[in-house]
């Protein structure tokens, strides 16, 4: 997402009395809430992948259209909070709905154990007694996380620093079980690089990748407070 380089909150922007600056804070928020909020729905609510999907699609529709994005109060908590409040009921406002349609019960669920495409439902069972809302939070630090990968992926290879990337994706990314990780000799023979080219190199990508997870949460968080707070739990930093 190219948003502006002043960072600011995708959060805010939802309010802006501009629709297209609307429409892109809300591309921003769905991309960085995407994926938490549909696990959430399969894990929480027992949904099957397809109307996983199609809550999740109405949600964020919703949010926009009934004003809840502009409703959140900042000085009341965290947006993730917030957001997760919001999806638990318009997902059980929709079930309810569901039910009236079916006659004579409850909504049939498909169970988890049935594997989606790439069989990524096998992970969705969870242990009696989770805390649903630490998972929805690890769900969206991963894909935080993912999103600043990405970002640091295009950056390096319009600027000439493919190879920074290719060494900081083994290393960091491929190699994150000890068991397979290059040594930094292995990478400096397999990319022709002495071993202090490939440290300088790691240093690079590790320092960046640090400086995209922090825009990018600086874009989905509503306060300063809640951006700092955020920043010392995920990456242990007080951020600038």
């Amino acid at each position: 997402m190219a948003f502006p380089e002043t960072r600011r909150s995708v959060v805010l922007a939802v309010r802006s009395a501009d629709p297209e600056e609307r429409a892109r804070a809300l591309d921003g928020l769905v991309e960085a809430y995407w994926r938490p909020v549909y696990r959430h729905i399969r894990t929480r609510w027992r949904e099957d992948e397809e109307d996983a999907r199609d809550l999740a699609q109405g949600f964020f529709a919703a949010a926009l259209e009934k004003g809840w994005l502009v409703r959140f109060d900042p000085e009341r908590g965290k947006f993730r909070t917030y957001l997760l409040t919001c999806l638990d009921g318009h997902v059980a406002k929709e079930r309810r709905a569901a039910r009236r349609l079916k006659r004579g019960g409850d909504a049939t669920f498909v169970p988890l154990e049935q594997p989606d495409e790439d069989g990524e439902t096998r992970e969705l069972p969870l242990r009696a007694g989770t805390d649903l809302e630490a998972e929805f939070q690890r769900e969206w630090a991963r894909s935080l996380f993912s999103l600043a990968v990405e970002s640091l992926r295009a950056r390096c290879a319009g600027t000439g620093k493919a190879v920074a990337f290719a060494l900081f994706e083994r290393y960091d990314i491929d190699g994150a079980e000890a068991s397979d990780r290059p040594s930094y000799a292995q990478l400096g023979a397999e990319h022709g690089l002495p071993v202090t080219q490939v440290t300088n190199h790691l240093h690079w990508a590790r320092r960046e990748l640090r400086a995209a997870v922090l825009g990018k949460l600086r874009e989905i968080t509503a306060s300063e407070e809640e951006y700092r707070s955020e920043a010392r739990a995920l990456l242990g930093v007080e951020a600038p």
